[in-house]
Formats: C-alpha cells, structure tokens, sequence
C-alpha cells in the first residue's frame, strides 16, 4: 500500500509540475493574474486527476474567464501530458479553483482587526 502512496504522490507531483509549466508558457491568457497550480490529486487508477488553481489578481469575473479557459483547454493540456510523460493512460483533467489562500488571508486580516481594536481599547 505504501507502493501506491508512493507511486500517486510522485504521479501528483509530475503533472502538477506539467500543468504549471503549460500556463506559464502562455496555453491560458490571464492578463494581469497570476496563475498557480497549488495542488493534483489523482485517482488510484490514474484515469482522472482533478487540479486545484489559485488565482491572484483579477476580480470574480475575471477569474471565472480563467477557470472557463481551462476548462475549454483541458483537452490540449492532456495531450501535452500525454507527449511528454510515458503514461498507459493519461487522466482527465478537472480543474477547479483553490480559495484556501485566499480563506488564509481573510483570517489574517480578521486576526490584525482584533489586534488593533484591543490596542485601542
């Protein structure tokens, strides 16, 4: 079992590796964004593999046009996975967005209120 751990971290690890090489090199447009792939888990059977992406810059809108465009890119993302790596099976990908920084982030701000607020107190 520790084998299979093994195997999917390293599989994980690979095609986050690909992705985030794919976006950089300008596969989506996101102008004035920066694009990150934070995390990949793929399944046991490596047929599908669901990508979590961070966003930073933009508004909703914006960010939604990105995810949109991965979504409609996922195609060409897996056969640029399916040329460079020497997988049986390359796994479909689905994208979806990562709001734990930005979740992080809130809670920060919330921490620094209270903070301020008992030093003005």
């Amino acid at each position: 079992m520790a084998e299979k751990v093994d195997r999917l971290t390293r599989v994980n690890e690979l095609l986050k590796r690909e992705i985030a090489n794919a976006i950089e090199r300008g596969l989506i447009t996101a102008p004035g964004m920066l694009v990150s792939v934070t995390e990949v888990n793929t399944s046991v059977d490596l047929r599908n593999a669901t990508v979590y992406v961070s966003i930073f810059g933009g508004d909703n809108a914006a960010r939604r046009k990105v995810m949109n465009e991965l979504g409609e890119q996922r195609l060409d993302f897996q056969r640029k996975l399916a040329r460079t790596l020497a997988f049986k099976h390359t796994p479909v990908l689905d994208f979806r967005l990562d709001t734990r920084i930005e979740k992080g982030d809130r809670v920060f701000e919330l921490l620094n209120e209270v903070e301020n607020h008992n030093k003005h107190e």
